[in-house]
């Protein structure tokens, strides 16, 4: 059966599983080998070249999941990201970079592409005319990332992927809110899509990894650079990433479920200002999002009111998890002026709308009433006394 006929929960489940010969088990072997024959074989192994036999099956299952001909594995989101930017720009070359992102890809271009001669432009806003407005006779690459982190702001990711083909340029998105359970960057015509996949791939708060889907072509020259990067990860922590994956599908769509729930309840609530969700009828997103994604995926963001103490807000909260990532099955929360965005100066997450106030939740698999009855305590106990 063709992996284009599968259902998703399939092939979470069997896409790229390694085949126990010996015992029939269940579930894929685990090879920790660093070392492999190099005689008389096709393929010559070594983790550096992210071809051991765990690395290379769950590629597959990756590139499936992403419609893509081929994935690699990396040691975290950052590694994936740098690793793929590096391979598509060099010394005299432009870049367009969608102006929210996430903090640590923004702390990157910022502090490493002069030094590598690479100049680059941050949009002025989502639109697709920003992008064209920034373009130069030496662009060679736009990078979006949508929703984006914190605000879920979204980008028209067929209108970009359009304007970058008139052009002749690549395009790299980042996919790691939606996960590819809620949306397919390369079906909409990006060419290489990228993930964090401690993140929803991991989906347990216990693995670092990253992740790239593209053609083969694209993976072929990307592969040339990271291995001489060293960027791999490791076969036990591959083979975790593995098991995790069986249940993506499942996890995201139940976070799913709760997090429109969730929004809901923020978005009546008399202690919050805003929330940021495209599930909501009433957010900006709402009309493209219904268009490029398959739901609204599990994280949001919303503000506190003024007569609330953020930091006592997430002190007070009792099963919700004041934490520094997300997308685990746990659900947590976080200041994002003080941790993923913490790198930027504070005129630039203003300019972005990251206030003080703005707290970023990650929509886990609890109970949806016990997740309100938490957040409705630590909303009375932040309340500050006049």
């Amino acid at each position: 059966m063709n992996s284009t006929t599968k259902g998703v929960n399939t092939i979470c489940t069997h896409e790229g599983a390694l085949e126990d010969t010996t015992f029939k088990g269940a579930v894929s072997p685990l090879y920790m080998s660093t070392s492999y024959d190099f005689m008389d074989v096709d393929t010559k192994r070594y983790p550096r070249y992210f071809n051991t036999p765990n690395q290379e099956s769950l590629s597959k299952k990756i590139a499936a999941l992403e419609h893509a001909e081929a994935a690699m594995i990396f040691g975290s989101g950052m590694a994936a990201i740098s690793s793929t930017l590096l391979t598509f720009l060099k010394s005299g070359d432009h870049a367009v970079i969608q102006n929210d992102i996430y903090g640590g890809t923004r702390n990157f271009i910022e502090s490493h592409f002069n030094s590598y001669g690479i100049e680059y432009s941050f949009t002025k806003d989502l639109l697709p005319e920003s992008f064209e407005d920034c373009i130069q006779t030496n662009t060679k690459l736009i990078y979006i990332e949508t929703p984006s982190n914190p605000l879920l702001k979204l980008v028209d990711i067929f209108a970009v992927a359009k304007l970058a083909k008139s052009h002749e340029i690549i395009t790299a998105a980042d996919n790691t809110f939606a996960s590819p359970i809620v949306q397919n960057p390369l079906d909409l015509g990006i060419d290489i899509v990228m993930h964090s996949a401690t993140k929803y791939f991991g989906g347990h708060s216990d693995i670092s990894a990253g992740a790239v889907a593209s053609s083969q072509e694209i993976m072929d020259k990307i592969w040339n650079l990271s291995k001489d990067f060293g960027g791999n990860l490791s076969d036990y922590t591959v083979w975790l990433l593995e098991r995790s994956m069986k249940t993506l599908g499942i996890r995201v769509k139940a976070q799913q479920r709760n997090a429109k729930r969730l929004a809901k309840f923020l978005y009546k609530h008399n202690a919050v200002n805003s929330v940021y969700y495209p599930g909501l009828k009433t957010n900006e997103y709402h009309s493209l999002a219904k268009i490029q994604m398959k739901g609204y995926g599990a994280m949001m963001s919303f503000e506190l009111t003024k007569d609330h103490n953020v930091e006592a807000f997430l002190k007070a909260l009792q099963l919700i998890k004041p934490s520094m990532s997300l997308a685990g099955v746990e659900s947590t929360m976080l200041l994002p002026s003080k941790t993923s965005h913490a790198l930027l100066t504070e005129s630039d997450r203003l300019s972005q709308g990251i206030t003080d106030q703005l707290i970023r939740f990650s929509v886990g698999i609890e109970n949806k009433s016990d997740l309100i009855n938490d957040i409705e305590q630590a909303i009375s106990a932040s309340h500050t006394k006049r």
